[in-house]
């Protein structure tokens, strides 16, 4: 039998609450029947359709269909809501690998660009990283954000080049890596012991005429001219369309990459999928890839054996697939090192911002004095959480994967520890700050309910419990225990105390368990 310790702490690796129906669905399902039941949840309400549902695709005169902070709202409409849990946090984990951010993003419509590229994640989360990869690559937000939209061919008259952008970070960072892997992810060397790279500059040069050409597809755009703009509005359609090719700016010059040679003339319905078979199946990928899965979900610093077996599922999903995400989650979630704790000082992750906060407002429960949830963007670190969903600040990520936190025990024992990147002296003070207002009166569209909580308010042994299990998976000592129940006790809040009353001490007692060394690092 899981016990509900076990359950809890599965739950909190593989999506983002750990609620008392959530324990009791692992308990009855097993670990791997649950992950089963998740594949096959039919997806809950997409970013886009959100986004139409709450009207901004209207146009406006004040000119919303400029301005981004509506991307923050849908993000975080996606995180605090529904109940497609898993598919919604694997996405978050999958946002960190492929990066785009809604901070450069410009011009019309910045909102459903972000939101299609999120649902193109959701949409692939339990499908094959073949296929994401390359529908990424063709993602109009994508291609706004590395470059590749409107990319042009080589002009030997003025002497422009290709944009190497895109090129560049879908070898570096979205499959193989700078340096070759053993399946182990640890470093192959050479002959002198020193780490061999995967491409070169060449590499980067050639590859880039592959990714020329390609501009946003206008084929379903409606424009609306406006009394307000001397230029039409275009329909949202272009953001969310797949770019198109046009085969007067694509270069057709030859491209050798990777030790592979596409012939100069190639027509770029061939050279496109090609390259990205080269690419998905080169043998870094999946340790690349395994091994920051494992970070986003699991704990910061596996072990080589946790990620060999988490690339052999990679490389082979037991039925001769290669890039099975399903398999992929299901050799991370249910490997031994996920499901054991060590007692090793170097196990575990710091808990991202975003996670923690939806964790709470999804164990809690929030509501919307009118319309539907959401909050803004919260990626200031003095004042809200040091970060937000979708609001990374550069393509590299929050955080990078073999951050090291420097003159710590973790860098003498030379631990990764990326989400420490995020951490200092402004924003510890910052998420305090942030969570003692929030937790109790919530945003201008997020109003906290504490509906499971209210019946045990007044019972602070079995309140502080119930806290440790649903939030921290059973990870806090007796003694933080205690040093919270002795505070909550102080305010005497009894069964027939208001609902507010006990909603102030609903709010002390997450914010004592959320600020908690003992949470923050989850294990």
């Amino acid at each position: 039998m899981i016990s509900d310790v076990e359950a809890a702490r599965f739950l909190q690796h593989a999506q983002m609450t750990s609620r008392p129906e959530d324990i009791a669905a692992v308990q009855k399902l097993g670990f791997e029947g649950w992950l089963d039941a998740e594949f096959a949840r039919p997806r809950g309400q997409t970013g886009v359709e959100w986004l139409t549902a709450e009207g901004h695709d209207k146009v406006t005169p004040e000119g919303e269909y400029f301005w981004p902070q509506f991307g923050d709202w849908m993000a975080w409409n996606q995180m605090l809501t529904g109940e497609d849990q898993m598919r919604k946090r694997a996405a978050f984990a999958l946002s960190q690998f492929f990066v785009v951010s809604l901070d450069p993003i410009d011009g019309f419509w910045p909102p459903y660009m972000i939101a299609a590229y999120w649902d193109l994640l959701c949409k692939h989360t339990f499908g094959n990283f073949r296929d994401l990869l390359e529908r990424v690559s063709l993602n109009a937000a994508m291609g706004l954000y590395l470059n590749t939209k409107g990319n042009l061919k080589e002009d030997e008259a003025t002497g422009r080049r290709p944009d190497e952008n895109y090129a560049r970070e879908i070898m570096q960072l979205f499959t193989i890596g700078l340096y070759e892997l053993n399946e182990d992810g640890t470093l192959k060397r050479d002959e002198n012991g020193e780490p061999i790279e995967t491409y070169t500059q060449d590499d980067i040069t050639n590859l880039a005429r592959v990714f020329t050409g390609y501009d946003y597809n206008q084929k379903n755009v409606k424009r609306r001219d406006v009394e307000w703009l001397d230029y039409p509005v275009p329909s949202v359609d272009f953001a969310l369309d797949p770019m198109v090719i046009d085969v007067e700016e694509h270069s057709f010059l030859e491209v050798n990459f990777l030790g592979k040679h596409i012939p100069a003339g190639t027509h770029p319905a061939r050279k496109f999928p090609y390259v990205h078979d080269v690419l998905f199946n080169h043998p870094n990928v999946g340790p690349f890839f395994g091994r920051q899965m494992i970070q986003r979900l699991v704990k910061s610093n596996p072990s080589p054996d946790y990620v060999a077996r988490v690339t052999a599922a990679f490389n082979d999903n037991g039925e001769g697939v290669r890039g099975d995400l399903k398999a992929v989650w299901k050799a991370v979630l249910l490997d031994p090192e996920a499901r054991t704790v060590s007692g090793d000082g170097m196990d575990g992750k710091l808990r991202e911002p975003v996670l923690r906060f939806a964790q709470w407002a999804r164990t809690v429960g929030v509501e919307a004095e009118e319309g539907t949830v959401y909050c803004f963007n919260t990626s200031r670190s003095d004042n809200a959480l040091g970060q937000s969903p979708l609001r990374s600040p550069s393509v590299f990520n929050y955080f990078r994967p073999g951050y090291v936190p420097p003159q710590t025990e973790m860098a003498r024992a030379d631990a990764t520890m990326p989400e420490f990147q995020l951490h200092n002296e402004t924003s510890t003070a910052g998420y305090i700050n942030f969570l003692h207002w929030t937790i109790r009166w919530g945003a201008p569209q997020m109003r906290p309910t504490y509906a499971p909580l209210l019946p045990i308010a007044h019972d602070t042994e079995v309140l502080v419990d119930w806290l440790n299990l649903h939030l921290a998976a059973g990870q806090l000592s007796d003694q933080t225990c205690a040093v919270i129940g002795t505070a909550l006790a102080s305010k005497g809040v009894t069964e027939d105390s208001s609902d507010d009353e006990k909603k102030d001490l609903l709010a002390s007692a997450c914010l004592l368990v959320m600020a908690s060394p003992e949470y923050l690092i989850q294990k």
